[in-house]
């Protein structure tokens, strides 16, 4: 029996690896496998490592398929072997268009019958009628992102041959079959895809690059050299709206590389949102520490509390009468000073998180000044009742709870309860 190909293994990830991990390793993967990005004698094997991620993504990412996976391997998606959670492998074809845009067909795959646009796929060699889109990050700061951006960059692209019209040939020449691939434009080729598994699959022949025809030497055009587009820059320009969010896809319609007979693709931007030092984002609303002083908590305060993402100081006036305080983690509201709302004059709201920082040790000069602040405070409460017997104790200032059950075994030792919140409360361990 063939060995079957490890997900986890697939991402480089453990076994226990959290959702986000699972995510982080699928984009580096889904980057470093992209077929544009390697040379064209290995993008197929590229475009199945890219299949193999994209499945691993779609099973481990997903609670309930990854428990199926875990307890039964991916038999549990295979419906001859009695599974059928997947309902078979996910199409090649659905993933680019996922992944890189409409319009891209790779029927060449394992059991889809040929390329699409090569034999054995739809109207023979008719290639498709959109060229591939390329997909890449674009990272923005969150002030970008509030005040919108505009920005130019040059680009080197493939264009269509001036001189040839993209036939690759001189005027009047005509063309040979290719003797690689016998003018099919496509070769068959097996590829390893997994410890013990093999496959063969329909590639575009190199020679021709997936034409199936050939200039001789001497009737080959002098400017693209036979290969029907050169290489041109351009200058585009990038808009972000204010507003915009992570992930957001910006499409700069037919600026890919050109092909002849095809509708040229995409380049498509995903914004990636970069870490801010004050601000948290979610949705339309921000986030934000605001760090007081004991005595501004107990007393009140008006000043400028942070500075917002377009400049501004954001200044708060908060009164304290009849003894009302502010208190750890307590969190104001300000409406309207979130993020802004895209294709709308309106905004998100700002939530302010109470950070209290108390005084350094010995801010208290002389027995005087303490009688004050005693004075000034309500007095602690006093227990209705006492036990019978009462006992003075020694203590130890700053102790560390690391060493609460140090050694004992006890999964309750040390932070463990700290850890098991993180991560979304205590785990049950299996016997």
């Amino acid at each position: 029996m063939d060995a079957e190909i490890d997900l986890y293994e697939v991402l480089g990830i453990t076994t226990g690896a959290s959702k986000s991990e699972i995510k982080k390793a699928y984009h580096k993967a889904a980057l470093a496998h992209h077929p544009d990005k390697v040379a064209e004698d290995d993008r197929v094997e590229a475009e199945v490592r890219f299949k193999a991620a994209k499945q691993a993504y779609e099973i481990l990412y997903d609670d309930d398929k990854r428990h199926l996976y875990d307890a039964h391997g991916m038999a549990a998606f295979d419906p001859s072997r009695g599974g059928g959670g997947m309902g078979g492998e996910p199409d090649i074809d659905d993933i680019f268009a996922q992944m890189f845009g409409s319009g891209m067909n790779f029927g060449g795959m394992p059991g889809m019958g040929g390329m699409g646009g090569m034999p054995g796929g739809p109207g023979g060699r008719n290639v498709p009628r959109k060229g591939r889109s390329v997909e890449q990050e674009y990272e923005v700061t969150l002030e970008e992102l509030y005040k919108g951006k505009t920005t130019k960059f040059s680009n080197t692209k493939n264009v269509i041959c001036g001189i040839c019209k993209g036939s690759g040939g001189k005027a009047n020449a005509k063309t040979h079959a290719c003797s690689v691939c016998g003018g099919r434009g496509a070769k068959q080729v097996l590829r390893q895809v997994g410890p013990g598994l093999v496959t063969q699959e329909t590639v575009a022949c190199t020679t021709c690059s997936g034409s199936g025809e050939l200039f001789k030497d001497k009737e080959r055009c002098k400017k693209c050299k036979g290969k029907k587009v050169t290489e041109a820059k351009n200058v585009l320009e990038l808009y972000i709206p204010r507003g915009a969010r992570q992930g957001d896809r910006i499409v700069l319609a037919g600026e890919a590389d050109q092909l002849p007979d095809q509708e040229p693709g995409d380049i498509i931007f995903s914004l990636d949102e970069a870490e801010h030092e004050t601000f948290q984002r979610a949705g339309d609303d921000l986030r934000a520490e605001l760090k007081i002083t004991l005595v501004e908590a107990l007393t009140g305060f008006n000043r400028v509390v942070l500075t917002h993402l377009d400049g501004r100081g954001i200044q708060l006036n908060v009164k304290q009468p009849n003894g009302k305080v502010l208190r750890p983690n307590q969190v104001l509201k300000v409406p309207g000073e979130g993020m802004p709302k895209k294709k709308s004059d309106a905004k998100g709201d700002l939530y302010l998180v109470i950070d209290i920082e108390f005084p350094e040790d010995g801010w208290i000069k002389n027995d005087a000044a303490l009688k004050k602040v005693k004075d000034a405070l309500p007095p602690p409460a006093t227990p209705e009742t006492l036990p019978d017997e009462v006992e003075e104790v020694e203590f130890e200032f700053d102790a560390d709870m690391e060493e609460f059950g140090a050694g004992s075994g006890d999964p309750r030792a040390g932070a463990e309860w700290e850890d098991d919140e993180e991560e979304g409360g205590p785990q049950c361990a299996t016997q």
